[in-house]
């Protein structure tokens, strides 16, 4: 773990553990401290608000018998953020189909390991850049991936998204500052996260993005201020989405 706090006005250069090569056993152990970690800190919350009032806004534009709605969970990790996708559609009774995509091939394993039987998301192991979803996608989200990618990377990321995404898309990350860096660090050590764990979090934070960086790289991307949402959520997210315009 970094001995002293960066620059917080600079993007961290730091690498990752996790961004190593590792064993099965290793990354699964790290993956399920993660998910815990999510849940200790709110981290669904953002997306969820987001798909609550995307589903108020087209409520009362999709016919009587739409087809399902198509998610893609880019960079979908232990898999516990889609899983808790699925809960909030079965709870809502909408039909949707989940796909879970990440490049590592084990994580697509120990996703797949870590789902209840009934689960019917379905895993892929892809470069995002090389795939080609087999049915056209309504929403496409992702957590905890951007600030894994250079600037350059991530406009490429939202024009990917802006082809591919029927309906609109949501980035829920990291925001870059002082207090969820310190407080991330003393967190993972009083409940005692995976080393792993407990290296990258602060890192991740010291790697992520501020709303001017954010602009920036929408901008780049061909995006209006208009066009995109920015909202910080508490402890330390920042989050950037893009709801399509519905068409008659």
């Amino acid at each position: 773990m970094p001995h002293s706090a960066p620059d917080f006005r600079r993007r961290s250069q730091l690498t990752e553990l996790m961004d190593e090569p590792c064993t099965r056993d290793q990354l699964r152990a790290c993956l399920r401290d993660l998910a815990r970690t999510n849940r200790m800190t709110f981290a669904y919350r953002p997306v969820l608000q987001w798909l609550d009032a995307f589903l108020e806004s087209v409520r009362y534009s999709l016919p009587a018998h739409a087809e399902p709605l198509r998610i893609l969970d880019v960079a979908s990790g232990y898999g516990d953020g889609l899983r808790r996708i699925e809960r909030w559609a079965m709870a809502r009774r909408i039909p949707v189909e989940l796909i879970g995509l990440d490049l590592n091939p084990d994580t697509a394993v120990i996703a797949a390991e870590a789902s209840p039987a009934a689960s019917r998301i379905q895993w892929v192991c892809a470069d995002i850049f090389q795939y080609t979803p087999p049915r056209p996608i309504h929403l496409v989200v992702s957590s905890l991936f951007t600030h894994h990618l250079a600037e350059d990377e991530i406009v490429r990321f939202l024009l990917w998204m802006e082809e591919h995404a029927e309906l609109g898309w949501f980035i829920n990350d990291l925001s870059r500052a002082a207090i969820p860096y310190h407080f991330f660090r003393l967190f993972a050590k009083l409940v005692r996260l995976h080393p792993f764990v407990q290296h990258d979090g602060p890192v991740s934070i010291a790697r992520s993005f501020v709303p001017d960086d954010w602009r920036r790289m929408c901008t780049a991307a061909g995006f209006e201020n208009s066009e995109i949402q920015i909202q910080s959520f508490k402890p330390g997210r920042l989050c950037v989405s893009r709801r399509k315009p519905m068409l008659s």
